[in-house]
């Protein structure tokens, strides 16, 4: 199913993980590739979605665009997250089903699982139980992608898959403190706690609850993979299938930048859902694995972040 004329439409394409998938797929000589900035094109505005599919006659729509954040982010604008997010996948949904669109590539976020869920976490287990509340208006919006992708996959028999990434990180991650997830954030306090004199860094939480964490580098192989291969179901994990907790998490990264300080867990902070590990075995099973180690893929984060400290301390959402 590879044909490298394609004209595959990255939606997202400025973004850490859009960015990604179109560097990948230039590497292997995909040549038809279409970005459109938020300037150039308001994924909120129907008409606006539904001009440009009509002009452009697209063969491939992969939606990695999505207003994202951290835990602080989702609760202070939980309207942004829960509208803009359903809005903008709404439009490219629809107006890639109306406009013949042969491939459909839909990303989401592990998060659409129930806080209590038995680990590690299977493609079964959505809608089986609450949500997590500090990013639940997230969550529903990206719920609400993946079962309009099933519907249009059960009623017309179209090529529309969803992705379900774990926490992803790796170059061009937003290092905003404000706005940042929790690897990148901790890259910049360890660094700038180690420039201050190795300073103290203060983490939020316990230290307690386990992530899995997957280079984007990564994750953009597996949006290649879905794109040229046929897969029989509608959602797949996309993770290590490997977890630690985030004691050990800012354990190693503190190792990496050679910070000399100590580090003070802030209690009175959420920790969020006690974990998150995936099952990835269904990806698996259909012949995709991870390849990135999380000690490599810090230490070249953390390089990408050194390369690039003035631009990225400025970076919002």
């Amino acid at each position: 199913m590879k044909n490298l004329n394609a004209k595959i439409y990255i939606a997202g394409h400025k973004g850490m993980v859009g960015g990604a998938i179109w560097r990948l797929l230039e590497n292997l000589g995909y040549t038809n590739l279409i970005g459109k900035s938020s300037n150039e094109l308001d994924l909120r505005n129907q008409r606006e979605v539904s001009s440009f599919f009509e002009e452009e006659k697209l063969d491939i729509v992969i939606d990695a665009a999505a207003k994202v954040g951290g835990i602080l982010a989702n609760n202070s604008y939980p309207y942004q997250f829960i509208m803009d997010n359903m809005l903008i996948q709404n439009n490219l949904i629809n107006c890639a089903h109306e406009h013949e669109v042969k491939k459909f590539i839909f990303l989401g976020s592990s998060c659409i699982y129930p806080k209590l869920a038995p680990q590690p976490l299977k493609e079964e287990y959505l809608l089986t139980g609450q949500l997590e509340p500090t990013n639940e208006w997230y969550a529903i919006a990206k719920i609400s992608g993946v079962k309009a992708c099933e519907a249009i996959r059960k009623q017309y028999g179209k090529d529309f898959v969803s992705l379900m990434p774990t926490n992803l990180y790796g170059t061009h991650d937003n290092f905003d403190l404000n706005t940042s997830h929790v690897l990148p954030a901790m890259i910049r306090k360890f660094h700038e706690a180690k420039v201050n004199n190795h300073s103290e860094v203060v983490l939020w939480g316990s230290g307690t609850p386990k992530r899995e964490f997957l280079h984007v580098d990564d994750m953009a192989k597996a949006v290649v993979f879905a794109m040229e291969n046929k897969l029989e179901d509608h959602l797949y994990n996309v993770g290590s299938g490997e977890d630690l907790s985030i004691m050990d998490l800012a354990a190693t990264i503190q190792r990496i930048v050679g910070h000399e300080g100590t580090i003070q867990w802030d209690h009175t902070k959420p920790d969020g859902t006690p974990r998150k590990l995936m099952d990835v075995s269904r990806l698996a099973q259909a012949g995709w694995n991870y390849e990135i180690s999380l000690e490599h893929g810090i230490s070249q984060t953390y390089q990408w972040f050194l390369d690039n400290e003035k631009s990225v301390k400025n970076v919002k959402i």
